[in-house]
């Protein structure tokens, strides 16, 4: 019986910022793969991706019967992200990568048949929490590179297959860490698509608007034979709201982050968001919580910014009902 457990040394986590441990176990036996700790369906299936994506790097893994525990087992496990330290996990108990360094170290990551490893969900939230609880690198997909580097006191490598990484942690081959510059990301992306400057005429809307701006008020547009372009001035609303400091910016960032809304050549949230639903909404679209839903609704989306909601008298009433308590306690808490 083999047992290979990375305890005090390398964890793994998920965008909802919790901290697991993975131990993984050789037994004799029929061949077969079981994944306990309470894992999803997507988690379940890994094994194949985890199966293919090492045979496509060149290794041969041996049929045996494996068993891997995902750590507390009372917290259920969602999502693709831990393909990559299960991988490795297997690799290193199986023999095929040796006298490497995990210590402090957090690796997540989705694989592809093909060995790729696929851009995940919150990456900068598991890095902002990595450097809390005193981990000093962090392996990922090149493709969340950029947002993760934002975290400075830690060490981020982005990775674009399980091979690479293999060569990385066996120094076969360097990666340059992530670097990331804020002030420059402040600089150069703050600027809005549409200004308020833009809007023509309408002063008393103007004027609505600018108190609204100024007090965080709510707003009620009108449509009446003097007031037109309402839409166009709502978004043109978040232009001459203040300018984001760096902890509402870290804070809207997370919440994309984790909605998958952060592209790989965008690192940081510089502007105030922007959200308009559509009215055929659903209530859980709109005010999804964390307890049941691991994305962010349209009102968490909206976080330090403007939501929209267009043609109002659309939108079904138990919808409307919803935002009664975050509009009455000033604030939103299905977040």
């Amino acid at each position: 019986m083999t047992c290979y457990q990375l305890l005090n040394q390398w964890y793994f986590m998920d965008y909802l910022q919790k901290c697991f441990l993975l131990k993984l176990i050789f037994l004799g036996g029929l061949p077969t793969w079981g994944i306990v700790g309470l894992p999803d369906t997507s988690v379940k299936e890994s094994k194949e991706r985890i199966k293919s994506a090492i045979k496509n790097t060149g290794l041969r893994l041996e049929s045996r019967r494996i068993i891997i525990n995902l750590s507390p087992a009372d917290t259920k496990k969602e999502g693709a992200i831990y393909d990559l330290p299960m991988a490795i996990g297997i690799l290193l108990a199986n023999g095929d990568i040796e006298n490497i360094n995990l210590e402090d170290t957090i690796l997540i990551g989705e694989l592809s048949l093909s060995g790729k490893v696929n851009r995940i969900n919150g990456a900068f939230p598991i890095a902002l929490e990595a450097e809390k609880i005193g981990m000093k690198r962090i392996i990922l997909p090149k493709e969340n590179a950029k947002e993760a580097s934002i975290v400075q006191n830690i060490e981020v490598i982005g990775v674009e297959s399980l091979k690479e990484v293999i060569e990385y942690l066996t120094k076969k081959k360097n990666i340059a860490r992530e670097r990331n510059e804020i002030n420059n990301i402040f600089n150069n992306n703050s600027k809005y698509n549409v200004d308020f400057k833009d809007i023509k005429g309408q002063e008393n809307v103007k004027r609505a608007l600018e108190v609204a701006a100024a007090g965080g008020h709510n707003v009620l547009l009108v449509r009446t034979s003097s007031v037109l372009g309402k839409t166009f001035s709502a978004k043109c609303l978040p232009s001459i709201l203040p300018d984001l400091e760096l902890e509402e910016s870290l804070e809207i960032t997370k919440i994309h982050s984790v909605a998958g809304l952060i592209s790989e050549n965008m690192s940081l949230i510089t502007k105030r968001p922007f959200r308009a639903p559509h009215h055929t909404i659903s209530s859980a679209s709109l005010v999804r919580t964390e307890e049941i839903y691991q994305s962010p609704g349209e009102i968490s989306l909206s976080h330090g910014g403007v939501l929209f909601l267009d043609e109002l008298t659309e939108f079904s009433k138990y919808t409307l009902e919803l935002l009664r308590g975050p509009l009455e306690d000033r604030n939103n808490k299905y977040k």
